[in-house]
């Protein structure tokens, strides 16, 4: 896979400077962002444009590191897109929300739901923590079989984001690197 870009899709609200997704940019001039035009925007199909557009302009195959509610844009953009030729080669899938429980159920986030439980058609990694307050650990395990992804259980670590004090999170660059090589074998066999 040494012509796929790895395409940042953060969360709800944006990923602030001290997120890990934006440290991991700044230090991979290579990598890209999906940029929305409104981060506060919780409607769907403004998700998916944004997709869209980040993936026309990549020139080969993505790899697409989605957090939070960016996680379930990638589910959706995946069944909207089932029909077409696919330039993502896999995804790792940090702290999915569920959307059925208190308090990820918010009418702001209705356009989500339900999210589709088809398995992906590439190679998925679903990251998940055992105290997510948008998505028990049962609901991240459901989510990640329904996907058929591989689960990797990172203990007690939040929503794993800033607020749960994951600034650069070196654990995260691994489980990308490894990933990233995991992806690769599958894609020569």
């Amino acid at each position: 896979m040494p012509d796929t870009t790895i395409v940042m899709l953060p969360g709800w609200m944006g990923s602030g400077p001290e997120h890990w997704q934006t440290i991991w940019e700044a230090e991979h001039p290579d990598y890209r962002r999906a940029e929305m035009r409104s981060w506060q925007s919780t409607h769907l199909p403004d998700w998916l444009e944004c997709l869209d557009t980040a993936l026309a302009a990549v020139p080969g195959d993505a790899l697409l590191v989605a957090h939070s509610l960016g996680c379930l844009a990638v589910v959706w953009w995946v069944a909207r897109h089932a029909h077409r030729t696919s330039p993502v080669r896999g995804a790792m899938l940090v702290a999915p929300p569920c959307l059925t429980s208190a308090p990820g159920l918010l009418p702001a986030l209705a356009s989500f739901a339900p999210v589709p439980s088809a398995p992906l058609p590439f190679p998925s990694l679903v990251v998940a923590s055992e105290n997510d307050p948008y998505a028990r650990f049962e609901e991240a395990v459901g989510m990640a079989s329904a996907w058929g992804s591989e689960l990797r259980n990172i203990g007690r670590a939040g929503h794993i984001n800033t607020a749960s004090g994951h600034g650069a999170w070196p654990e995260g660059k691994q489980l990308l690197a490894g990933f990233v090589a995991s992806a690769r074998e599958s894609v020569h066999r």
